[in-house]
């Protein structure tokens, strides 16, 4: 007989002779040394293949006593060869059946901890197979469970959903409909899990108004608020072709369900996490449970009102101003974080808040509340420092589109702040194209309006018609900004005369020739002379050079650019002189413009 199958025997006849020794001790006699030679014995016939002749062992009636208390010791072992057998090994079907048999017959507590822990043991690709195998088990067990039923359930989600955590999210269309980790399906088996334990807390809630199983409840909604944060947070939740059914947006659904279904999901969007002060002493886990709930509530105010998730639910009663003032919060929350996939979400809430309303409804008060101020200033970030083109272009339309929300004083103080606080040329500039525009409505009487003439234009022109630090001001830097000044003066020279001075601009014409036009015309003196210097410079060098392809490292932000040439380096100062040029034209111009209109005048 080979040794290999000697051995194996052994296993079996080892099993053997421990059951039979078992089977004629009563329950409270088993030993320690009973379960270790049981477990040892049960596993070794596992690993050698011979599960059909451990189920049968299992099945025996006579054992029944003896696997109901040394079972839950072979769950290791048998989760292990699952795992290793293919779905259309007979061995695999065996171990199955072995696990339905210690659900069945083990004691509950007992078997709970040992399923829990093999979720707990679980890492890398086979975190969603071991899940998926164990859900109906531990589904099962809890409801066997007589005490902290609703503990044992809170702690089986929150274990779950821990070790799904630091699995990457399928994120495009090609990824999602792989599931190489099989993620998607296991989020939805989760959420199937978790179904039963809501419609017994629904049903007690029908029963009486007061909930009976507040702990149930409890644990359930925070299974739904870790969903909200992850995975759905971070997922592709639009509608791809060829995907009858997004996982997904299935899984959204669901968990939006179970919050109606609890009577939670309206009471959620309209919680500001600001306020919320869970009871926890250490206040490092203060900081950590509020922005885990900022996460979830942004992520639920997105699956409502761009995705209309649960908006049939939603009651049709409140002002399209206060959805936006209660979803600001959320916004912020979004806009503050760097990946595309949430990124992309706050955006897309704040844009669908903005077109709920109708330009110039936005009254001037809301600038007060802090959101309001914070919220474009993070967007500005958005335009200015993401990488990502396209959300870039997005964020200056949804700037726009919350500027032409704003009645006139709203406008006004919007563009005072921005301009004080966004520190870069390209948005100083582009609110001053705004300006220009209001202005423009207010002068051809389009819109009748006190703020963008008069006194408080004047307040306004100071922070716009000046140079930052005098002729000292970097003009290349700031030449978006130097342009839209220079654009919005010969405007307001042409358009408005010296009779009239509907904008003021001619009562402080002397303090503009003061702030801004003496000193940009020595600065454009001194920058053009600085660059013509430098252009001198780089020619006499490259003639002494032997080759005229020598290159100059430059670095930027502690990041190396890419080499530049000699002849790269004569581009960018020539473009720069081109800039001065552009800047010198338009001053001439408007100094031309103010002469002639004095002269007339005279």
């Amino acid at each position: 007989m080979p040794e290999e199958q000697s051995q194996t025997i052994m296993a079996v006849d080892e099993l053997q002779a421990i059951i039979q020794r078992c089977q004629i001790l009563k329950e409270a006699d088993f030993r320690g040394e009973d379960f270790n030679l049981f477990q040892v014995a049960g596993q070794k016939c596992l690993e050698d293949g011979y599960a059909a002749q451990l189920l049968e062992v299992v099945q025996n009636e006579k054992n029944k006593v003896i696997i109901k208390n040394m079972g839950w010791n072979l769950i290791c072992p048998l989760v292990r060869c699952i795992l290793v057998y293919k779905q259309e090994d007979d061995k695999r079907e065996h171990c199955l059946k072995i696990l339905d048999q210690l659900v069945q017959l083990c004691n509950a507590k007992e078997l709970f901890l040992g399923l829990l822990e093999q979720i707990e043991q679980t890492s890398g690709e086979q975190v969603c197979q071991t899940v998926m195998l164990l859900l109906q088990p531990l589904q099962t067990v809890l409801f066997k469970l007589q005490n902290k039923k609703a503990y044992s359930v809170g702690l089986s989600l929150a274990m779950i959903m821990n070790q799904l955590t630091p699995l990457p999210v399928p994120y495009t269309k090609q990824q999602i409909q792989e599931d190489k980790l099989g993620l998607c399906q296991c989020c939805n088996a989760v959420v199937d899990f978790a179904k039963p334990f809501v419609n017994e807390v629904v049903k007690n809630m029908e029963k009486s108004s007061e909930c009976n199983d507040m702990e149930l409840k409890e644990e359930l909604l925070k299974f739904c608020m870790k969903s909200l944060k992850y995975p759905l947070l971070t997922a592709q939740l639009e509608q791809l072709e060829s995907i009858e059914e997004h996982p997904f947006r299935r899984f959204a659904t669901e968990i939006i369900d179970i919050l109606w279904d609890m009577r939670e999901l309206i009471p959620l969007v309209f919680l500001h996490h600001k306020g919320r002060s869970p009871s926890w002493e250490n206040e490092e886990f203060v900081d950590v449970e509020q922005k885990n709930s900022a996460d979830s509530l942004a992520c639920l105010s997105y699956l409502m009102f761009v995705q209309y998730f649960g908006i049939d639910c939603f009651p049709m009663v409140f002002s399209p101003s206060y959805l936006l003032q209660c979803n600001m919060t959320h916004i912020e929350v979004l806009l503050k974080r760097t990946e595309e996939s949430v990124l992309s979400k706050g955006l897309d809430l704040f844009e669908s808040s903005l077109l709920r309303m109708e330009d110039n409804s936005l009254l001037h008060q809301y600038l007060e509340f802090s959101d309001f101020i914070t919220v474009p200033q993070n967007l500005l970030k958005v335009m200015t420092l993401c990488p990502i083109e396209h959300l870039r272009k997005k964020s200056l339309n949804i700037l726009q589109l919350f500027i032409d929300k704003f009645d006139a004083e709203g406008k006004y103080t919007l563009f005072r702040c921005l301009l004080k606080t966004s520190n870069h040329a390209g948005v100083e500039g582009y609110i001053i194209q705004n300006i220009k525009d209001q202005i423009h409505l207010s002068l051809t009487k389009v819109c009748d309006n006190s703020w963008f003439t008069g006194h408080h234009l004047i307040s306004l022109l100071d922070l716009v018609l000046l140079l930052p630090e005098g002729a000292e001001t970097d003009l290349l830097q700031n030449s978006d900004r130097i342009m839209a000044s220079l654009n919005l003066l010969r405007y307001l020279i042409i358009k408005d005369n010296e009779y009239n001075n509907q904008t003021g601009v001619w009562t402080m014409l002397a303090k503009i020739e003061q702030n801004f036009l003496k000193p940009l015309h020595v600065g454009l003196n001194m920058s053009k002379a600085h660059y013509e210097a430098e252009i001198k410079n780089k020619k006499e060098n490259r003639r002494e050079a032997h080759n005229s392809n020598t290159v100059c490292s430059v670095t930027v932000s502690g990041e190396k650019m890419p080499a530049m040439t000699t002849e790269m380096q004569l581009q960018v100062l020539r473009s720069a002189l081109f800039t001065f040029d552009l800047i010198e034209s338009v001053l001439a111009r408007v100094e031309e413009l103010i002469e002639v209109k004095i002269k007339a005048v005279t």
